[in-house]
């Protein structure tokens, strides 16, 4: 299974590019992540947020893989723990479909990728800056295939 984070925005700061990077180069190739990075909307006078969020939904639908699941990243969705973050990789895996993870732009997701997603994921009630949404989300794969491989390195217990 591949899995492909598609990310609003470009010419991310170099310490959100080395963060993604390594946990990205720590998977597996039964689990490889890349990465699609897709061009802002133009935000300004006379170009409003939701026209920015539509460039942006239709730049991200296009980036989707043939055949993959979506799985939205979405304050509304369902919150997870590392543990179900764990068996829904295992899931995934078993379902040998690759896997899109769209990450929205400062505005959010278009309406058009919410109604396309199979799963809404929501990693916390709290709001983090998108770029380093793209850090904990290679680092919350990583650390799920680690518990579906039974490697140590996720501890539990108040991480």
């Amino acid at each position: 299974m591949r899995v492909r984070l598609i990310a609003v925005g470009r010419r991310m700061p170099a310490w959100v590019e080395s963060g993604y990077a390594e946990y990205a180069k720590r998977l597996p190739s039964e689990c490889a992540l890349s990465l699609a990075e897709i061009e802002p909307g133009q935000r300004g006078k006379g170009s409003g947020a939701e026209r920015a969020r539509a460039e942006e939904g239709t730049r991200m639908l296009k980036a989707i893989p043939k055949g993959a699941r979506v799985v939205v990243l979405d304050g509304a969705g369902e919150s997870w723990s590392t543990e179900v973050l764990a068996e829904q990789l295992r899931t995934w895996l078993a379902g040998g479909r690759d896997l899109a993870l769209l990450v929205g732009g400062p505005d959010g997701l278009a309406e058009p990728c919410l109604a396309r997603a199979d799963q809404r994921w929501s990693l916390s009630r709290l709001t983090f800056p998108h770029p380093l949404v793209r850090v904990i989300v290679a680092e919350q794969l990583y650390r799920a295939w680690t518990l579906v491989q039974g490697h140590p390195y996720h501890r539990g217990g108040g991480e």
